[in-house]
């Protein structure tokens, strides 16, 4: 509660500061676009490639990538090197959906692997409930594809913020919107 002096009179403003931020699963296109850039490099200097269709191509408007090998180890292969770019830039490799099969055809190999983006109701949901049951006084609005989370305490939404960070959910969390 704050309380102040306006002339001889007293008045108090019942409202406390609110603090907030969004919960959202993001990637960052700079750095996709520097991994992209490095798994390249790596992949056309080293020598158990030279002589195979390994490479690594963006898929649609830079969404995702194409990763196209010879066969089913060469993919896996490329996957491991953009898993090590990712860790090495410090993204998440819970960015890439590896959902997809690889589809081989003309002794050749590909596997498309779009990146994972938006909160869908299902995985706020999943985040809201999670942050309810440690901090019951937290107020939470699923709004679109991002979780707001207000509270009256910088310290409580930084103790959200480790308790979401510190759970292994199966997609990539971020914060943005800090007010």
């Amino acid at each position: 509660m704050l309380i102040y002096k306006i002339g001889q009179f007293f008045c108090y403003n019942k409202h406390m500061a609110t603090f907030s931020f969004d919960i959202v699963s993001e990637y960052d296109k700079a750095e996709m676009n520097n991994v992209f850039a490095l798994a390249q490099k790596e992949i056309n200097n080293r020598y158990d490639f030279k002589g195979t269709p390994a490479e690594i191509d963006w898929l649609g408007d830079k969404v995702g990538f194409k990763i196209i090998g010879a066969n089913e180890w060469q993919i896996d292969s490329i996957l491991d090197i953009i898993r090590k770019k990712l860790a090495s830039r410090n993204q998440s490799s819970k960015t890439l959906d590896m959902s997809k099969t690889i589809v081989t055809s003309n002794l050749k190999a590909t596997k498309e692997v779009p990146f994972i983006a938006g909160l869908d109701q299902e995985k706020a949901k999943q985040v809201t409930k999670l942050i309810r049951e440690e901090f019951p006084k937290i107020k939470l609005q699923i709004q679109g594809e991002s979780v707001r989370v207000i509270g009256s305490s910088k310290d409580d939404l930084q103790k959200v913020m480790r308790l979401v960070q510190s759970h292994d959910l199966d997609f990539p969390i971020s914060f943005n919107n800090f007010r």
